[in-house]
C-alpha cells in the first residue's frame, strides 16, 4: 500500500520575489533582445514574473512608458566619455551622439519607439547632462545649449531609426531601392533640380553623412541665437 503524501501547505512554499519596476524592466529589456520590442506588453511580462498584468500597472503605467524605460536602460550602453575622441569638445560630443546612435541602430524597434518614447530615467538624464556640459564648452549662450540638446538627439533618433529599418526590414529595401531606381530614371525636362543634382543625391555612406549632419546641426546650434532670448 502506498502511503498517502504530506500536503504541502502554502505557507511553506517559497514566497515570489517582490515586484518592483527594476525587475519589470530588467525583464522586458531580456524579452526584447530575444524576441523583439512587439513581445514587450504588459500581458507577456506578467506571465514571465508570474503575476497578473493588473500588477504591473502599479510600477508602469502603460506600454509606453514601459518603452521608454526599457529605451532608457539600453541607454545605460553609451560611451559618454567618449573614448578614443580627441580632446576637443567638439569630437567628444561626436563619439557620444555616435554611441547613443549606435545602441538604437542594434533595435531597430525600440530605435522607431524613440521617436516619440521620452526617457526621464537616470542613464538618459546622464546623456543629456554630458551632452549640455560638452556642447556649452563651444560658447553658445545657454538657450542656444539647450535648445541645441533636443535638436542633436531627434536628429541622432532619427537616423537610426531610418538605418537601422532599412537594414533589418526586407520592405524598406524594396521601397529604397524603389526611390533609387525613380530618381535615376528622372526626365530633365519635368524635373531639371533633381537631375541636376544626382548622383550627389544618393552619394555619400551612412557615417559621412551623419558626420556632415552633425556638423551642420552644431554650426546652427552654436551660431544661430535663440530669438527673443538675447543670446
Amino acid at each position: 500500500m502506498t502511503a498517502r503524501r504530506e500536503p504541502i501547505s502554502r505557507r511553506e512554499r517559497p514566497a515570489k520575489p517582490a515586484l518592483s519596476q527594476r525587475w519589470i524592466v530588467d525583464t522586458a529589456v531580456r524579452v526584447m533582445r530575444a524576441e523583439g520590442l512587439e513581445k514587450v506588453t504588459m500581458r507577456r511580462l506578467a506571465q514571465e514574473l508570474d503575476t497578473g498584468p493588473a500588477s504591473l500597472y502599479v510600477y508602469v503605467a502603460n506600454t509606453a512608458e514601459l518603452h521608454a524605460a526599457v529605451l532608457d536602460a539600453l541607454l545605460g550602453d553609451v560611451d559618454l566619455a567618449g573614448e578614443g575622441a580627441g580632446k576637443g569638445w567638439r569630437d567628444q560630443l561626436l563619439v557620444v551622439l555616435t554611441s547613443y546612435t549606435l545602441v538604437l541602430f542594434e533595435h531597430p524597434q525600440l530605435a522607431r519607439s524613440a521617436l516619440v518614447a521620452r526617457p526621464n530615467g537616470e542613464n538618459y538624464l546622464r546623456l543629456v547632462e554630458r551632452i549640455l556640459d560638452l556642447l556649452s564648452r563651444s560658447g553658445a549662450s545657454r538657450e542656444q545649449v539647450a535648445w541645441g540638446v533636443d535638436k542633436l538627439l531627434q536628429d541622432a533618433t532619427a537616423t537610426a531609426a531610418e538605418q537601422s529599418t532599412r537594414e533589418h526590414d526586407p520592405a524598406a529595401e524594396d521601397d529604397w531601392n524603389a526611390l533609387t531606381q525613380a530618381l535615376h530614371a528622372v526626365d530633365e525636362t519635368s524635373h531639371p533640380a533633381i537631375k541636376a543634382h544626382m548622383p550627389a543625391l544618393l552619394s555619400g555612406s551612412v557615417m559621412d553623412r551623419a558626420r556632415w549632419s552633425f556638423d551642420v546641426l552644431v554650426n546652427g546650434i552654436t551660431h544661430t541665437p535663440v530669438r527673443g532670448s538675447g543670446g
